[in-house]
């Protein structure tokens, strides 16, 4: 069953352009099944990919005769490019070379499609992300019924100007939606989760990704042999979401060294596993300017990883299980995030920056009334924005600090 994904439509957008276009993401995020529903949709399209080798073997080998035997169509679609080695080398051969053909490509590896390819491919390539399902595909996919009202939500909830005076939302309608996000916290956004109907097939699936696909991948990329360490890692930055990053502590969990541990948690990173937030900062002599904080990109992945699978009003994590869903949909949104902490102690969850705009984003586990918290009150004292977002399970409501809206809102409509 195909789940409709926001990236289609922009795919499809960009099908005329000459630019090649290259997809990047985790693992079974989906990819292979969005070119192939892109594809499906194309007449005089071929689609290829990556992971046979006889065709790598032809692309690597004499790229020429490739794109004698490919490049025939108006579309080439490529799956798992990662594995290609000259990737970046060869696709600028074939951009230049034979400019009528559009190529589609999608890789997992973002050191492989960013870093390696990029260098080759400048002013010839537009890269997109496709992480796993947001908030919004995952509730169109559960319950289209409340796709109209979340709709609503959305058009007058926005990162730069939100507008909630006109909104009217039931209480129902609210609590129906704060249980799918504490569901889809709970097990996360990978579309074959989605899809199985029983807790022990989505464990079973989200076991598959961690193992044989995450590990096998950071193994592959760092030539280890034992994962163990990598592991004990992990678990240690799945605890640890919503924390300063403590490298002495990860340093002792994991047995690396401190050169040795920076280096693998950029690995994390590049490989879609966790994210490391930086802080924001104006004022060096007033704020922490170094430590950042971990957040993973899937939840049910890190879940899994902790083997907690509990509904959040039995945990004692639902807090940073909050904040890393707020974070994930932020960076599907395409968000630069940091947080803010100052020396002297207050700390706001997240700050987003769109242009000239800082909006403080905080969250919490309970949202009942309308309390803003010390910190942001001394965020708001010292930058000034024009707006803030309190994220938790109230209904819409909002109230002024000096000349700054503060927005209580639901926690899902971010």
């Amino acid at each position: 069953m195909y789940i409709k994904r926001k990236l289609e439509t922009t795919i499809l957008s960009y099908l005329e352009d000459p630019e090649i276009l290259a997809i990047v993401g985790p693992r079974q995020s989906g990819k292979t099944t969005l070119l192939k529903k892109i594809h499906g949709g194309l007449s005089d399209a071929v689609f290829i990919s990556f992971d046979k080798m006889q065709t790598l073997a032809d692309f690597e080998r004499d790229i020429d005769g490739f794109a004698k035997k490919y490049l025939a169509g108006k579309y080439l679609f490529i799956d798992e490019f990662q594995y290609a080695k000259q990737g970046g080398k060869n696709l600028k051969y074939l951009y230049d070379t034979y400019p009528g053909c559009k190529i589609i490509i999608s890789g997992s590896s973002a050191i492989d499609l960013t870093i390696k390819a990029l260098k080759f491919l400048v002013g010839r390539v537009f890269i997109f992300n496709l992480y796993e399902l947001d908030f919004e595909e995952f509730v169109s996919f559960r319950d289209p019924s409340l796709m109209a009202l979340y709709a609503e939500c959305r058009q007058h909830i926005n990162l730069k100007k939100p507008s909630i005076a006109s909104l009217k939302i039931s209480g129902p309608a609210n609590s129906q939606l704060l249980a799918l996000a504490d569901e889809f916290i709970i097990w996360g956004g990978y579309p074959r989760v989605i899809l199985e109907d029983t807790e022990d097939k989505k464990m079973t699936v989200l076991s598959n990704i961690y193992n044989t696909y995450f590990l096998r991948d950071i193994k592959d990329t760092l030539g280890l042999i034992d994962d163990f360490k990598l592991s004990k890692l992990i678990e240690a930055l799945a605890v640890q979401i919503g924390q300063l990053v403590n490298y002495n502590e990860l340093g002792q969990i994991s047995g690396y060294d401190q050169i040795t541990l920076k280096k693998y948690l950029n690995i994390l990173e590049k490989t879609f596993i966790c994210q490391l937030v930086r802080p924001w900062f104006s004022n060096r002599r007033k704020e922490i300017t170094k430590n950042p904080k971990p957040y993973f990109f899937d939840t049910g992945l890190r879940n899994y990883v902790l083997q907690n699978f509990n509904p959040l009003n039995r945990r004692s994590d639902k807090g940073p299980l909050y904040e890393n869903f707020i974070f994930t949909q932020l960076l599907k949104q395409n968000c630069s995030v940091n947080y803010w902490r100052s020396k002297s102690q207050s700390e706001v969850d997240f700050v987003v920056k769109t242009g000239p705009t800082v909006i403080p984003i905080e969250s919490k586990s309970l949202l009942n009334t309308a309390t803003v918290t010390r910190s942001l009150h001394n965020f708001i004292r010292e930058y000034r924005p024009s707006h803030a977002l309190l994220l938790g399970d109230s209904a819409f409501h909002a109230t002024k600090i000096e000349n700054t809206a503060v927005h209580f809102l639901p926690r899902w409509v971010i």
